[in-house]
């Protein structure tokens, strides 16, 4: 592995924890309510959405749920900067205890997965920011990062991209950059999770100061009194509002939690249902002047998917507490990788978690395909002589079929891909896995059922673990680490927590 791909930001565990983390993503949620449950009718919910940002980093051509089940994917981004990249006011960060706007950078520290069924329930995945994953065809220039990374080292790369090519616009960049880190969140957390993603909404550092003010104070409840110098969290046990200020402290203590990142995220998810409830009770949803002020904030502070209509928002206006329940996605073990904390994941079992959860009930269940069932064809874009040869000799070890072995063209070497036949993508993904190849599969109209195709392109490298792809399963070894190599017990990723009150935590 090369040094750009062995590089990882500065670990959280050993740098300062910035504030307000938690709930940058679900003001999207609270947002959607607010727009949701007035009743002031499309003309309305149409001037308020004007002046929103809007992206079009989903593309028209992602993959979408089926039916009427929703996947929305929140994404809280730790930049000191506003939509044009311009720093955020001095009294803003002070306010913020966020250093200044060289700090965070614009790694994505929340992110929530939300899953609207079709029987109204709802269910949410946390996905905890220093998970280890890999990239590999989607991160220009990485192997394996942490998912919090994804955006901001995509979006480098792409505003070094246009400068090269001439352009000097500030806001160009800006924009651009952020479009492509968007892009590179959205592939990381759907080949991870395994489903698809249908929207999206993102918010920045202010968002979650400038809602926590707008309340008054947030109602929150602990199982145990806290003291942290590090974080400046010093309460009681029990239910108790916090301020503003008291409430980045809340949701910043990492230091004397049982499981750190992984007890912070359940405050993640405890305030978050306490801020919807308190947006509920205190009338913001029926009078004009505080959601005025609401809609400021989301101006300023929002960037939603393109597609976002009024079905959307009232769907999820019309929501109950009772119907929301919170996971935080599993993580086998902590561990060190060169030289950085991370969190070791089995992406196998976590598609498996995800992919049950989210499923209807009523739905058939995709058949299972067995490797011998299959047939798959290499094509070698990559430039470097022999691989379609050892990939595929990668995949017979595991049991499937070999397929025609080909050259692509290296001077337009198409992306790295893998492609299915009618009622291969599960086969599909199976074989992505094994060769570690983070980007979705996609359906080619030219491929006969059981027939696969993975394309080689530039930059691609064989995993680096080969001798075990050929025997181990599938999974966290997909990314070159034994993900049973520890003795120590699972890190404790805790109960679904529900948003009927407001949970008590630790």
């Amino acid at each position: 592995m090369g040094e750009r791909a062995r590089h990882l930001m500065p670990s959280a565990r050993q740098s300062r924890i910035t504030a307000g983390r938690l709930v940058r993503g679900g003001l999207a949620m609270v947002t959607a309510a607010v727009l949701a449950t007035t009743g002031f009718g499309w003309w309305t919910l149409h001037g308020m959405l004007s002046g929103i940002t809007v992206s079009q980093a989903l593309g028209a051509d992602a993959p979408h749920s089926t039916g009427s089940a929703v996947n929305i994917l929140l994404i809280g981004l730790d930049s000191r900067k506003d939509q044009n990249g311009d720093d955020l006011p001095q009294d803003v960060l002070d306010q913020l205890h966020a250093g200044d706007s060289t700090s965070g950078g614009y790694n994505t520290n929340t992110l929530i997965l939300v899953h609207l069924a079709e029987d109204g329930s709802v269910q949410a995945f946390s996905i905890p920011r220093d998970d280890y994953v890999s990239v590999k065809g989607i991160v220009p220039g990485y192997d394996h990062i942490k998912i919090k990374e994804a955006y901001g080292l995509t979006k480098a790369d792409e505003a070094q991209k246009l400068v090269d090519d001439g352009e000097t616009d500030q806001a160009t960049l800006e924009k651009e950059g952020r479009e492509a880190g968007r892009k590179a969140t959205l592939a990381v957390v759907r080949a991870l999770t395994g489903v698809p993603i249908d929207y999206f909404a993102e918010v920045n550092l202010a968002g979650f100061y400038d809602v926590a003010a707008s309340l008054g104070g947030v109602e929150v409840c602990l199982n145990h009194a806290v003291h942290d110098d590090y974080s400046g969290a010093d309460f009681p046990a029990g239910r108790q509002t916090l301020d503003a200020r008291q409430a980045l402290a809340f949701v910043r203590q990492r230091h004397g939690l049982d499981n750190g990142d992984l007890d912070r995220t359940h405050r993640q998810q405890a305030f978050l249902i306490s801020v919807i409830h308190q947006l509920q009770d205190s009338g913001s949803f029926s009078d004009m002047g505080k959601l005025n002020s609401l809609m400021g904030v989301a101006r300023k502070d929002l960037v939603l998917s393109s597609g976002w209509d009024q079905s959307l928002f009232r769907r999820i206006g019309e929501l109950s507490g009772e119907q929301v329940h919170y996971q935080t996605l599993p993580v086998v073990r902590y561990d060190t990788v060169y030289g950085q904390d991370v969190n070791i994941v089995d992406p196998a079992a976590i598609r498996a978690l995800v992919t049950t959860t989210f499923d209807d009930p009523s739905a058939v269940p995709a058949p299972v395909v067995a490797p011998g069932d299959v047939i798959v064809d290499v094509v070698n874009a990559s430039g470097v002589r022999g691989l379609a040869t050892e990939t595929s000799n990668i995949l017979t070890h595991k049991g499937y079929h070999e397929g025609d072995l080909s050259l692509g063209a290296h001077g337009d070497a198409p992306a790295t891909a893998v492609e299915y036949g009618t009622g291969g993508d599960s086969a599909a993904q199976a074989v992505a896995t094994v060769l570690d190849i983070a980007v979705p599969p996609k359906p080619a109209s030219d491929l006969p059922p059981g027939r696969i195709r993975v394309v080689l392109g530039d930059g691609y490298s064989l995993p680096t673990d080969v001798a075990s792809l050929a025997t181990a399963p599938s999974g966290g070894e997909a990314l070159g680490i034994d993900v049973g190599s520890s003795d120590d017990p699972a890190p404790d990723q805790g109960l679904p927590i529900s948003g009927g009150e407001t949970p008590c935590v630790n």
